[in-house]
Protein backbone atom coordinates (compact mmCIF):
# COMPACT_ATOMS: atom_id res chain seq x y z
CA UNK A 1 0.00 0.00 0.00
CA UNK A 2 2.87 2.38 0.81
CA UNK A 3 4.38 1.73 -2.61
CA UNK A 4 1.09 2.61 -4.33
CA UNK A 5 0.81 5.78 -2.25
CA UNK A 6 4.24 6.99 -3.35
CA UNK A 7 3.59 5.87 -6.92
CA UNK A 8 0.47 8.03 -6.93
CA UNK A 9 2.47 11.00 -5.60
CA UNK A 10 5.14 10.35 -8.24
CA UNK A 11 2.60 10.61 -11.07
CA UNK A 12 1.15 13.80 -9.57
CA UNK A 13 4.64 15.33 -9.56
CA UNK A 14 5.26 14.22 -13.14
CA UNK A 15 1.89 15.68 -14.16
CA UNK A 16 2.61 19.03 -12.51
CA UNK A 17 6.07 19.14 -14.07
CA UNK A 18 4.41 18.41 -17.41
CA UNK A 19 2.14 21.41 -16.83
CA UNK A 20 5.11 23.61 -16.03
CA UNK A 21 7.05 22.55 -19.12
CA UNK A 22 4.23 22.43 -21.61
CA UNK A 23 3.24 26.00 -22.35
CA UNK A 24 1.70 27.15 -25.59
CA UNK A 25 5.11 27.44 -27.30
CA UNK A 26 5.72 23.74 -26.84
CA UNK A 27 2.23 22.85 -28.06
CA UNK A 28 2.39 24.98 -31.18
CA UNK A 29 5.64 23.29 -32.17
CA UNK A 30 3.76 19.97 -32.57
CA UNK A 31 6.85 18.04 -31.49
CA UNK A 32 4.92 15.01 -30.34
CA UNK A 33 6.06 12.22 -32.67
CA UNK A 34 7.91 9.45 -30.83
CA UNK A 35 9.41 8.15 -34.08
CA UNK A 36 9.41 8.86 -37.78
CA UNK A 37 6.57 7.83 -40.03
CA UNK A 38 7.11 4.52 -41.83
CA UNK A 39 7.17 4.81 -45.62
CA UNK A 40 6.79 1.98 -48.13
CA UNK A 41 5.97 1.49 -51.78
CA UNK A 42 4.59 -2.05 -52.11
CA UNK A 43 2.77 -2.58 -48.86
CA UNK A 44 2.22 -1.52 -45.25
CA UNK A 45 0.95 -3.17 -42.06
CA UNK A 46 0.17 -1.44 -38.76
CA UNK A 47 -0.95 -3.45 -35.73
CA UNK A 48 -0.68 -3.30 -31.94
CA UNK A 49 1.92 -6.11 -31.80
CA UNK A 50 5.24 -6.18 -33.73
CA UNK A 51 5.08 -9.93 -34.40
CA UNK A 52 1.56 -9.62 -35.82
CA UNK A 53 2.79 -6.79 -38.03
CA UNK A 54 5.63 -8.97 -39.31
CA UNK A 55 3.22 -11.85 -40.01
CA UNK A 56 1.04 -9.54 -42.08
CA UNK A 57 4.08 -8.20 -43.92
CA UNK A 58 5.28 -11.74 -44.71
CA UNK A 59 1.88 -12.54 -46.22
CA UNK A 60 2.18 -9.48 -48.46
CA UNK A 61 5.74 -10.32 -49.50
CA UNK A 62 4.65 -13.85 -50.41
CA UNK A 63 2.04 -12.55 -52.84
CA UNK A 64 -0.96 -12.23 -50.56
CA UNK A 65 -3.17 -9.18 -50.57
CA UNK A 66 -4.27 -6.79 -47.83
CA UNK A 67 -7.26 -8.93 -46.88
CA UNK A 68 -5.12 -12.05 -46.46
CA UNK A 69 -2.59 -10.12 -44.37
CA UNK A 70 -5.28 -8.56 -42.18
CA UNK A 71 -6.80 -11.95 -41.34
CA UNK A 72 -3.34 -13.42 -40.61
CA UNK A 73 -2.47 -10.50 -38.33
CA UNK A 74 -5.81 -10.71 -36.55
CA UNK A 75 -5.35 -14.46 -35.96
CA UNK A 76 -1.93 -13.74 -34.48
CA UNK A 77 -3.32 -11.00 -32.24
CA UNK A 78 -5.96 -13.40 -30.92
CA UNK A 79 -3.04 -15.44 -29.63
CA UNK A 80 -0.60 -12.66 -28.71
CA UNK A 81 -3.03 -10.02 -27.40
CA UNK A 82 -5.89 -11.99 -25.83
CA UNK A 83 -6.39 -9.05 -23.49
CA UNK A 84 -8.18 -7.28 -26.32
CA UNK A 85 -9.37 -9.71 -28.95
CA UNK A 86 -9.81 -13.27 -30.15
CA UNK A 87 -12.14 -15.52 -32.08
CA UNK A 88 -14.56 -15.46 -29.17
CA UNK A 89 -15.40 -11.87 -30.18
CA UNK A 90 -16.84 -9.79 -33.02
CA UNK A 91 -15.29 -7.98 -35.98
CA UNK A 92 -16.01 -4.97 -38.18
CA UNK A 93 -14.03 -3.95 -41.25
CA UNK A 94 -13.91 -1.73 -44.31
CA UNK A 95 -12.10 -2.76 -47.48
CA UNK A 96 -10.99 -0.41 -50.24
CA UNK A 97 -11.04 -2.53 -53.38
CA UNK A 98 -8.59 -1.07 -55.89
CA UNK A 99 -10.11 -2.86 -58.87
CA UNK A 100 -13.65 -1.54 -58.42
CA UNK A 101 -12.49 1.66 -56.66
CA UNK A 102 -15.17 1.05 -54.09
CA UNK A 103 -15.32 0.87 -50.29
CA UNK A 104 -17.01 -2.18 -48.77
CA UNK A 105 -18.11 -2.70 -45.18
CA UNK A 106 -18.75 -5.83 -43.16
CA UNK A 107 -20.60 -6.10 -39.87
CA UNK A 108 -19.35 -9.25 -38.16
CA UNK A 109 -21.22 -8.85 -34.88
CA UNK A 110 -23.12 -11.72 -33.31
CA UNK A 111 -26.64 -11.88 -31.96
CA UNK A 112 -28.09 -12.59 -28.53
CA UNK A 113 -29.32 -16.09 -27.60
CA UNK A 114 -32.76 -16.87 -28.99
CA UNK A 115 -33.63 -18.86 -25.85
CA UNK A 116 -32.95 -15.90 -23.54
CA UNK A 117 -35.95 -13.58 -23.24
CA UNK A 118 -36.71 -10.47 -21.22
CA UNK A 119 -38.87 -12.59 -18.88
CA UNK A 120 -35.71 -14.17 -17.50
CA UNK A 121 -34.32 -10.79 -16.42
CA UNK A 122 -37.67 -9.67 -15.01
CA UNK A 123 -38.29 -12.87 -13.04
CA UNK A 124 -34.76 -12.82 -11.63
CA UNK A 125 -34.94 -9.08 -10.86
CA UNK A 126 -31.88 -8.36 -12.99
CA UNK A 127 -31.78 -4.64 -13.86
CA UNK A 128 -28.48 -4.68 -15.74
CA UNK A 129 -26.85 -7.45 -17.73
CA UNK A 130 -23.70 -8.46 -15.80
CA UNK A 131 -20.19 -7.92 -17.17
CA UNK A 132 -18.99 -11.49 -16.64
CA UNK A 133 -20.31 -15.02 -16.70
CA UNK A 134 -22.63 -16.65 -19.28
CA UNK A 135 -25.36 -13.98 -19.54
CA UNK A 136 -23.45 -11.32 -21.55
CA UNK A 137 -22.17 -13.87 -24.10
CA UNK A 138 -23.49 -13.40 -27.64
CA UNK A 139 -22.59 -15.43 -30.73
CA UNK A 140 -18.95 -14.74 -31.71
CA UNK A 141 -18.88 -13.21 -35.18
CA UNK A 142 -15.14 -12.95 -35.87
CA UNK A 143 -14.61 -16.28 -37.65
CA UNK A 144 -17.56 -15.87 -40.00
CA UNK A 145 -16.31 -12.38 -40.85
CA UNK A 146 -12.83 -13.76 -41.64
CA UNK A 147 -14.24 -16.26 -44.10
CA UNK A 148 -16.71 -13.77 -45.59
CA UNK A 149 -13.86 -11.32 -46.22
CA UNK A 150 -11.68 -14.09 -47.62
CA UNK A 151 -14.39 -15.48 -49.90
CA UNK A 152 -15.01 -12.05 -51.43
CA UNK A 153 -11.48 -10.66 -51.62
CA UNK A 154 -8.92 -13.25 -50.47
CA UNK A 155 -6.02 -14.50 -52.56
CA UNK A 156 -3.94 -16.74 -50.28
CA UNK A 157 -5.43 -20.09 -49.12
CA UNK A 158 -6.72 -19.93 -45.56
CA UNK A 159 -4.37 -22.68 -44.26
CA UNK A 160 -1.40 -20.50 -45.28
CA UNK A 161 -2.99 -17.45 -43.67
CA UNK A 162 -3.45 -19.23 -40.32
CA UNK A 163 -0.13 -21.11 -40.39
CA UNK A 164 2.02 -18.41 -38.70
CA UNK A 165 -0.38 -18.03 -35.76
CA UNK A 166 -0.57 -21.82 -35.41
CA UNK A 167 3.22 -22.06 -35.32
CA UNK A 168 3.53 -19.35 -32.65
CA UNK A 169 0.74 -20.96 -30.60
CA UNK A 170 2.59 -24.29 -30.61
CA UNK A 171 6.16 -23.03 -30.17
CA UNK A 172 5.47 -19.99 -28.03
CA UNK A 173 5.96 -16.24 -28.45
CA UNK A 174 7.53 -13.63 -26.13
CA UNK A 175 4.95 -11.50 -24.33
CA UNK A 176 5.37 -7.74 -24.76
CA UNK A 177 5.44 -5.25 -21.90
CA UNK A 178 2.08 -3.50 -22.07
CA UNK A 179 0.14 -6.61 -23.03
CA UNK A 180 1.78 -8.43 -20.12
CA UNK A 181 0.56 -5.69 -17.78
CA UNK A 182 -3.05 -5.97 -18.99
CA UNK A 183 -2.78 -9.77 -18.97
CA UNK A 184 -1.96 -9.71 -15.28
CA UNK A 185 -4.88 -7.39 -14.52
CA UNK A 186 -7.26 -9.60 -16.50
CA UNK A 187 -6.27 -12.78 -14.69
CA UNK A 188 -6.65 -11.10 -11.32
CA UNK A 189 -10.25 -10.36 -12.28
CA UNK A 190 -11.11 -13.61 -14.08
CA UNK A 191 -9.06 -16.30 -12.33
CA UNK A 192 -12.10 -17.78 -10.59
CA UNK A 193 -13.86 -18.78 -13.80
CA UNK A 194 -13.43 -22.29 -15.23
CA UNK A 195 -10.46 -22.98 -17.55
CA UNK A 196 -9.13 -19.41 -17.39
CA UNK A 197 -5.90 -20.13 -15.56
CA UNK A 198 -5.36 -23.43 -17.36
CA UNK A 199 -5.56 -21.61 -20.71
CA UNK A 200 -3.98 -18.22 -20.05
CA UNK A 201 -1.40 -18.67 -17.28
CA UNK A 202 2.08 -20.16 -17.00
CA UNK A 203 2.22 -22.40 -13.93
CA UNK A 204 -0.64 -20.49 -12.36
CA UNK A 205 0.78 -17.01 -12.99
CA UNK A 206 0.13 -14.40 -15.66
CA UNK A 207 2.94 -14.27 -18.25
CA UNK A 208 5.20 -11.26 -17.89
CA UNK A 209 7.30 -9.31 -20.36
CA UNK A 210 9.62 -11.67 -22.21
CA UNK A 211 7.97 -14.88 -21.03
CA UNK A 212 7.33 -17.43 -23.78
CA UNK A 213 3.63 -18.26 -23.88
CA UNK A 214 2.11 -21.23 -25.71
CA UNK A 215 -1.52 -21.97 -26.44
CA UNK A 216 -1.75 -25.47 -27.95
CA UNK A 217 -5.54 -25.52 -27.61
CA UNK A 218 -5.84 -22.42 -29.79
CA UNK A 219 -3.40 -23.97 -32.28
CA UNK A 220 -5.73 -26.97 -32.59
CA UNK A 221 -8.75 -24.71 -33.01
CA UNK A 222 -7.00 -22.77 -35.78
CA UNK A 223 -6.06 -26.08 -37.44
CA UNK A 224 -9.74 -27.06 -37.48
CA UNK A 225 -10.62 -23.74 -39.11
CA UNK A 226 -7.84 -24.17 -41.67
CA UNK A 227 -9.09 -27.66 -42.52
CA UNK A 228 -12.89 -27.36 -42.34
CA UNK A 229 -13.51 -23.63 -42.63
CA UNK A 230 -16.14 -21.71 -40.71
CA UNK A 231 -18.41 -24.77 -40.63
CA UNK A 232 -16.19 -26.18 -37.88
CA UNK A 233 -16.99 -23.11 -35.80
CA UNK A 234 -20.70 -22.64 -36.48
CA UNK A 235 -21.95 -26.11 -37.38
CA UNK A 236 -19.31 -28.43 -35.97
CA UNK A 237 -17.28 -29.38 -32.92
CA UNK A 238 -16.39 -25.84 -31.86
CA UNK A 239 -20.03 -24.72 -31.71
CA UNK A 240 -20.94 -27.90 -29.85
CA UNK A 241 -18.21 -27.35 -27.27
CA UNK A 242 -19.20 -23.71 -26.72
CA UNK A 243 -22.91 -24.48 -26.36
CA UNK A 244 -22.35 -27.35 -23.94
CA UNK A 245 -20.07 -25.23 -21.80
CA UNK A 246 -22.24 -22.10 -21.76
CA UNK A 247 -25.43 -24.00 -20.98
CA UNK A 248 -23.57 -25.87 -18.25
CA UNK A 249 -22.69 -22.48 -16.75
CA UNK A 250 -26.35 -21.39 -16.78
CA UNK A 251 -26.29 -19.56 -20.12
CA UNK A 252 -28.57 -19.78 -23.13
CA UNK A 253 -26.55 -20.01 -26.35
CA UNK A 254 -27.79 -22.85 -28.56
CA UNK A 255 -26.51 -24.70 -31.60
CA UNK A 256 -29.30 -22.99 -33.55
CA UNK A 257 -27.82 -19.59 -32.63
CA UNK A 258 -24.54 -20.64 -34.20
CA UNK A 259 -26.09 -22.28 -37.26
CA UNK A 260 -28.17 -19.17 -38.04
CA UNK A 261 -25.32 -16.70 -37.64
CA UNK A 262 -23.98 -14.77 -40.62
CA UNK A 263 -22.04 -11.56 -41.15
CA UNK A 264 -23.68 -8.71 -43.05
CA UNK A 265 -22.17 -6.73 -45.91
CA UNK A 266 -23.15 -3.12 -45.32
CA UNK A 267 -22.73 0.20 -47.12
CA UNK A 268 -20.22 2.44 -45.33
CA UNK A 269 -21.73 5.80 -44.40
CA UNK A 270 -20.05 8.97 -45.76
CA UNK A 271 -19.89 12.45 -44.30
CA UNK A 272 -17.79 15.41 -45.37
CA UNK A 273 -15.26 17.35 -43.31
CA UNK A 274 -13.39 20.26 -44.90
CA UNK A 275 -13.12 18.65 -48.32
CA UNK A 276 -12.45 15.09 -47.08
CA UNK A 277 -14.98 12.26 -46.93
CA UNK A 278 -15.02 10.41 -43.61
CA UNK A 279 -16.49 6.90 -43.78
CA UNK A 280 -17.93 4.95 -40.85
CA UNK A 281 -20.01 1.79 -40.68
CA UNK A 282 -23.73 2.12 -39.94
CA UNK A 283 -25.27 0.99 -36.61
CA UNK A 284 -25.28 -1.18 -34.54
CA UNK A 285 -21.82 0.41 -34.13
CA UNK A 286 -21.20 3.92 -32.85
CA UNK A 287 -19.29 5.26 -35.88
CA UNK A 288 -21.88 7.88 -36.72
CA UNK A 289 -21.20 9.53 -33.35
CA UNK A 290 -17.79 10.57 -34.72
CA UNK A 291 -19.47 11.95 -37.85
CA UNK A 292 -22.03 13.90 -35.80
CA UNK A 293 -19.15 15.43 -33.83
CA UNK A 294 -17.26 16.39 -36.98
CA UNK A 295 -20.38 17.92 -38.54
CA UNK A 296 -20.81 20.12 -35.46
CA UNK A 297 -17.12 21.06 -35.36
CA UNK A 298 -17.02 21.89 -39.06
CA UNK A 299 -18.94 25.04 -38.22
CA UNK A 300 -15.91 26.37 -36.35
CA UNK A 301 -12.50 27.34 -37.73
CA UNK A 302 -9.33 26.25 -35.95
CA UNK A 303 -5.92 27.74 -36.54
CA UNK A 304 -2.89 25.45 -36.46
CA UNK A 305 -1.64 26.94 -33.18
CA UNK A 306 -4.94 26.31 -31.37
CA UNK A 307 -4.12 22.65 -30.68
CA UNK A 308 -4.71 21.87 -26.97
CA UNK A 309 -6.10 25.37 -26.39
CA UNK A 310 -9.10 25.84 -24.09
CA UNK A 311 -11.28 26.59 -27.14
CA UNK A 312 -10.16 23.37 -28.87
CA UNK A 313 -10.91 21.10 -25.90
CA UNK A 314 -14.10 22.93 -24.97
CA UNK A 315 -15.71 22.79 -28.42
CA UNK A 316 -14.73 19.15 -29.03
CA UNK A 317 -16.07 18.18 -25.60
CA UNK A 318 -19.39 19.99 -26.17
CA UNK A 319 -19.74 18.36 -29.60
CA UNK A 320 -19.07 14.98 -27.98
CA UNK A 321 -21.75 15.53 -25.34
CA UNK A 322 -24.32 16.34 -28.02
CA UNK A 323 -23.31 13.39 -30.23
CA UNK A 324 -23.32 10.91 -27.37
CA UNK A 325 -26.81 11.90 -26.29
CA UNK A 326 -27.94 11.09 -29.83
CA UNK A 327 -25.88 7.89 -29.67
CA UNK A 328 -27.74 6.75 -26.56
CA UNK A 329 -31.13 7.56 -28.08
CA UNK A 330 -30.81 6.46 -31.70
CA UNK A 331 -28.11 3.77 -32.15
CA UNK A 332 -29.12 0.11 -32.00
CA UNK A 333 -29.62 -2.91 -34.22
CA UNK A 334 -31.20 -1.59 -37.46
CA UNK A 335 -33.06 -4.90 -37.84
CA UNK A 336 -35.12 -3.93 -34.79
CA UNK A 337 -35.55 -0.17 -35.27
CA UNK A 338 -35.75 2.57 -37.87
CA UNK A 339 -32.64 4.71 -37.35
CA UNK A 340 -32.81 8.21 -38.92
CA UNK A 341 -29.25 8.21 -40.29
CA UNK A 342 -29.78 10.80 -43.01
CA UNK A 343 -31.27 13.26 -40.55
CA UNK A 344 -28.68 12.65 -37.83
CA UNK A 345 -25.85 13.25 -40.31
CA UNK A 346 -27.33 16.24 -42.12
CA UNK A 347 -25.53 19.59 -41.97
CA UNK A 348 -28.84 21.22 -41.02
CA UNK A 349 -29.16 19.01 -37.96
CA UNK A 350 -25.53 19.74 -37.06
CA UNK A 351 -26.22 23.48 -37.19
CA UNK A 352 -29.24 23.00 -34.95
CA UNK A 353 -27.19 21.08 -32.40
CA UNK A 354 -24.25 23.48 -32.69
CA UNK A 355 -26.49 26.39 -31.72
CA UNK A 356 -26.87 24.83 -28.26
CA UNK A 357 -23.16 25.24 -27.48
CA UNK A 358 -22.07 28.12 -25.27
CA UNK A 359 -18.54 29.05 -26.32
CA UNK A 360 -17.61 30.07 -22.77
CA UNK A 361 -19.44 27.60 -20.54
CA UNK A 362 -19.75 23.83 -20.10
CA UNK A 363 -23.23 22.57 -20.91
CA UNK A 364 -25.47 19.62 -20.15
CA UNK A 365 -27.53 18.37 -23.09
CA UNK A 366 -30.25 15.96 -24.11
CA UNK A 367 -30.71 14.08 -27.37
CA UNK A 368 -31.94 15.97 -30.42
CA UNK A 369 -35.09 15.62 -32.50
CA UNK A 370 -34.14 14.71 -36.06
CA UNK A 371 -37.02 14.23 -38.44
CA UNK A 372 -37.90 10.57 -37.92
CA UNK A 373 -38.49 8.45 -40.98
CA UNK A 374 -11.18 -2.82 -24.86
CA UNK A 375 -10.33 -4.12 -28.71
CA UNK A 376 -7.55 -4.37 -31.29
CA UNK A 377 -7.31 -2.35 -34.46
CA UNK A 378 -5.14 -3.08 -37.49
CA UNK A 379 -4.80 -1.76 -41.00
CA UNK A 380 -3.08 -3.19 -44.09
CA UNK A 381 -2.35 -1.92 -47.60
CA UNK A 382 -0.95 -3.94 -50.51
CA UNK A 383 0.92 -3.49 -53.79
CA UNK A 384 -2.32 -3.44 -55.81
CA UNK A 385 -3.82 -0.54 -53.87
CA UNK A 386 -6.20 -2.51 -51.68
CA UNK A 387 -6.56 -1.27 -48.09
CA UNK A 388 -8.22 -2.83 -45.04
CA UNK A 389 -9.42 -1.09 -41.89
CA UNK A 390 -10.24 -3.80 -39.33
CA UNK A 391 -11.22 -3.76 -35.67
CA UNK A 392 -11.92 -6.76 -33.45
CA UNK A 393 -12.67 -7.19 -29.78
CA UNK A 394 -13.94 -9.28 -26.88
CA UNK A 395 -15.20 -6.08 -25.17
CA UNK A 396 -14.04 -5.93 -21.52
CA UNK A 397 -10.40 -6.90 -21.90
CA UNK A 398 -10.24 -10.65 -22.27
CA UNK A 399 -14.03 -10.94 -22.27
CA UNK A 400 -16.69 -12.67 -20.20
CA UNK A 401 -14.49 -15.11 -18.27
CA UNK A 402 -16.15 -17.95 -20.18
CA UNK A 403 -13.43 -20.23 -21.64
CA UNK A 404 -14.84 -23.40 -23.22
CA UNK A 405 -12.57 -26.34 -22.40
CA UNK A 406 -9.97 -27.31 -24.98
CA UNK A 407 -10.50 -24.39 -27.40
CA UNK A 408 -7.92 -21.86 -26.24
CA UNK A 409 -10.01 -18.67 -26.33
CA UNK A 410 -12.43 -16.68 -24.21
CA UNK A 411 -15.93 -15.64 -25.27
CA UNK A 412 -16.93 -12.00 -25.53
CA UNK A 413 -19.26 -10.13 -23.18
CA UNK A 414 -20.82 -7.79 -25.75
CA UNK A 415 -24.30 -8.60 -24.48
CA UNK A 416 -23.57 -6.41 -21.48
CA UNK A 417 -24.20 -3.43 -23.77
CA UNK A 418 -27.92 -4.15 -24.13
CA UNK A 419 -30.33 -2.00 -22.17
CA UNK A 420 -32.99 -3.63 -19.99
CA UNK A 421 -35.19 -0.53 -20.01
CA UNK A 422 -38.43 -1.13 -21.96
CA UNK A 423 -38.67 1.00 -25.07
CA UNK A 424 -34.97 1.81 -25.43
CA UNK A 425 -33.68 1.38 -28.98
CA UNK A 426 -30.99 -0.91 -27.56
CA UNK A 427 -33.40 -2.89 -25.34
CA UNK A 428 -32.52 -6.57 -25.09
CA UNK A 429 -34.35 -8.94 -27.43
CA UNK A 430 -33.59 -12.53 -28.51
CA UNK A 431 -31.60 -12.79 -31.73
CA UNK A 432 -30.58 -9.12 -31.61
CA UNK A 433 -27.18 -7.49 -32.08
CA UNK A 434 -26.11 -5.28 -29.16
CA UNK A 435 -24.86 -1.72 -29.42
CA UNK A 436 -21.20 -1.92 -30.40
CA UNK A 437 -18.30 0.34 -29.48
CA UNK A 438 -15.73 -0.95 -32.02
CA UNK A 439 -15.54 1.11 -35.21
CA UNK A 440 -13.03 1.07 -38.08
CA UNK A 441 -12.61 4.30 -40.04
CA UNK A 442 -11.62 5.30 -43.57
CA UNK A 443 -11.09 8.67 -45.25
CA UNK A 444 -11.10 9.44 -48.96
CA UNK A 445 -10.27 12.60 -50.89
CA UNK A 446 -11.27 13.15 -54.49
CA UNK A 447 -12.48 9.53 -54.87
CA UNK A 448 -9.04 8.27 -53.85
CA UNK A 449 -8.17 6.46 -50.60
CA UNK A 450 -6.39 8.82 -48.22
CA UNK A 451 -6.39 7.24 -44.76
CA UNK A 452 -7.25 3.88 -43.20
CA UNK A 453 -7.20 4.17 -39.42
CA UNK A 454 -8.75 3.30 -36.10
CA UNK A 455 -8.46 4.17 -32.43
CA UNK A 456 -9.16 1.48 -29.84
CA UNK A 457 -10.81 2.19 -26.53
CA UNK A 458 -14.55 1.70 -25.93
CA UNK A 459 -16.44 4.99 -25.61
CA UNK A 460 -13.27 6.89 -26.52
CA UNK A 461 -13.29 5.60 -30.10
CA UNK A 462 -15.49 8.28 -31.72
CA UNK A 463 -13.59 10.92 -29.73
CA UNK A 464 -10.33 9.40 -30.93
CA UNK A 465 -11.47 9.42 -34.55
CA UNK A 466 -12.31 13.10 -34.28
CA UNK A 467 -9.00 13.98 -32.62
CA UNK A 468 -6.93 12.14 -35.24
CA UNK A 469 -8.81 13.78 -38.12
CA UNK A 470 -8.54 17.23 -36.57
CA UNK A 471 -4.84 16.72 -35.85
CA UNK A 472 -4.23 15.90 -39.50
CA UNK A 473 -6.56 18.38 -41.20
CA UNK A 474 -6.94 21.30 -38.79
CA UNK A 475 -3.60 21.20 -36.98
CA UNK A 476 -1.46 20.02 -39.93
CA UNK A 477 0.32 17.18 -38.10
CA UNK A 478 1.94 14.24 -39.84
CA UNK A 479 0.49 10.77 -39.30
CA UNK A 480 2.81 9.66 -36.51
CA UNK A 481 2.48 12.96 -34.70
CA UNK A 482 -1.30 12.88 -35.02
CA UNK A 483 -1.30 9.57 -33.14
CA UNK A 484 1.26 10.51 -30.50
CA UNK A 485 -0.10 13.99 -29.72
CA UNK A 486 -1.58 14.37 -26.21
CA UNK A 487 -5.20 13.37 -25.98
CA UNK A 488 -8.22 14.20 -23.90
CA UNK A 489 -11.54 12.46 -23.40
CA UNK A 490 -14.90 13.17 -21.89
CA UNK A 491 -16.92 10.82 -19.71
CA UNK A 492 -20.47 11.16 -18.47
CA UNK A 493 -23.87 11.63 -20.05
CA UNK A 494 -26.46 9.13 -21.23
CA UNK A 495 -25.43 5.65 -22.40
CA UNK A 496 -26.92 3.03 -24.75
CA UNK A 497 -27.39 0.71 -21.75
CA UNK A 498 -30.12 2.98 -20.37
CA UNK A 499 -28.16 5.24 -18.02
CA UNK A 500 -29.49 8.80 -18.15
CA UNK A 501 -27.18 11.52 -16.84
CA UNK A 502 -27.85 15.18 -17.47
CA UNK A 503 -24.67 16.80 -16.23
CA UNK A 504 -21.48 18.31 -17.61
CA UNK A 505 -19.49 15.11 -17.06
CA UNK A 506 -15.73 15.21 -16.75
CA UNK A 507 -12.77 15.90 -19.03
CA UNK A 508 -9.74 13.62 -18.68
CA UNK A 509 -6.39 14.88 -19.99
CA UNK A 510 -2.90 13.55 -20.61
CA UNK A 511 0.00 15.36 -18.96
CA UNK A 512 1.10 17.35 -22.04
CA UNK A 513 -2.16 19.30 -22.10
CA UNK A 514 -1.06 22.73 -20.81
CA UNK A 515 -1.90 23.92 -17.33
CA UNK A 516 -3.34 27.13 -18.78
CA UNK A 517 -5.84 25.05 -20.75
CA UNK A 518 -6.87 22.99 -17.73
CA UNK A 519 -7.30 26.07 -15.57
CA UNK A 520 -9.49 27.84 -18.14
CA UNK A 521 -11.60 24.72 -18.72
CA UNK A 522 -12.27 24.55 -14.99
CA UNK A 523 -13.30 28.21 -15.04
CA UNK A 524 -15.77 27.32 -17.81
CA UNK A 525 -17.37 24.75 -15.51
CA UNK A 526 -15.65 21.59 -16.75
CA UNK A 527 -14.44 19.17 -14.06
CA UNK A 528 -10.96 18.10 -15.26
CA UNK A 529 -8.76 15.22 -14.12
CA UNK A 530 -5.42 13.75 -15.12
CA UNK A 531 -5.55 10.09 -16.14
CA UNK A 532 -2.73 7.82 -17.31
CA UNK A 533 -4.95 5.62 -19.48
CA UNK A 534 -8.23 5.50 -21.34
CA UNK A 535 -7.07 7.20 -24.53
CA UNK A 536 -7.14 4.20 -26.85
CA UNK A 537 -4.51 3.04 -29.30
CA UNK A 538 -4.04 4.34 -32.84
CA UNK A 539 -2.84 2.60 -35.99
CA UNK A 540 -2.99 4.24 -39.40
CA UNK A 541 -1.93 3.98 -43.04
CA UNK A 542 -2.07 6.99 -45.35
CA UNK A 543 -1.92 6.73 -49.14
CA UNK A 544 -0.02 9.42 -51.04
CA UNK A 545 -1.65 9.11 -54.48
CA UNK A 546 0.65 11.65 -56.13
CA UNK A 547 3.79 9.65 -55.32
CA UNK A 548 2.24 6.20 -55.08
CA UNK A 549 3.54 5.49 -51.55
CA UNK A 550 2.10 4.38 -48.23
CA UNK A 551 2.83 6.12 -44.92
CA UNK A 552 2.30 4.10 -41.74
CA UNK A 553 2.13 4.98 -38.06
CA UNK A 554 1.67 3.15 -34.77
CA UNK A 555 1.35 5.25 -31.65
CA UNK A 556 3.55 4.94 -28.57
CA UNK A 557 0.76 4.10 -26.12
CA UNK A 558 0.72 0.49 -27.38
CA UNK A 559 3.34 -2.20 -28.05
CA UNK A 560 2.60 -1.97 -31.77
CA UNK A 561 4.51 -1.37 -34.96
CA UNK A 562 3.98 -0.11 -38.48
CA UNK A 563 6.17 -1.71 -41.15
CA UNK A 564 6.32 -1.50 -44.92
CA UNK A 565 8.37 -2.62 -47.88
Amino acid sequence: MLFHKYLHLFFIIIFLNGFALSGQDRITGHNFATRSEIIGKRGMVATSHPLATQIGLDILKNGGNAIDAAIAANAALGLMEPTGCGIGGDLFAMVWDAESKNLYGINGSGRSPRLLTNDYFISNRIEKIPSYGPLPVSVPGCVDAWFSLHNKFGKTPMPEILAPAIQYAEEGFPVTELIGHYWQLSLQRLAGFPNVMETFSIDGKAPQKGDLFKNPDLANTYKLLAKDGKEAFYNGPIAEAIVNFIQGQGGFLSEEDFALHSSEWVEPVPSSYRGYTVWELPPNGQGIAAQIMLNILEGYQFSEDEFASPRHLHLVTEAKKLAFEDRAKFIGDPDFANIPLDQLLSKEYAAKRRSLIDSSRAGAFSYGTPNQSETIYLTVADQWGNMVSLIQSNYRGMGSGMVPPGLGFMLQNRGELFSLIPGDINEYAPGKRPFHTIIPAFVTKGNQPWLSFGVMGGDFQPQGHVQIIMNLIDFKMDLQEAGDAPRFSHSGGSTPTGNQEKNTGQIHVESDIPYETVRELMQMGHPVSFDLGGYGGFQGIMYDAARGIYIGASESRKDGQAAGY
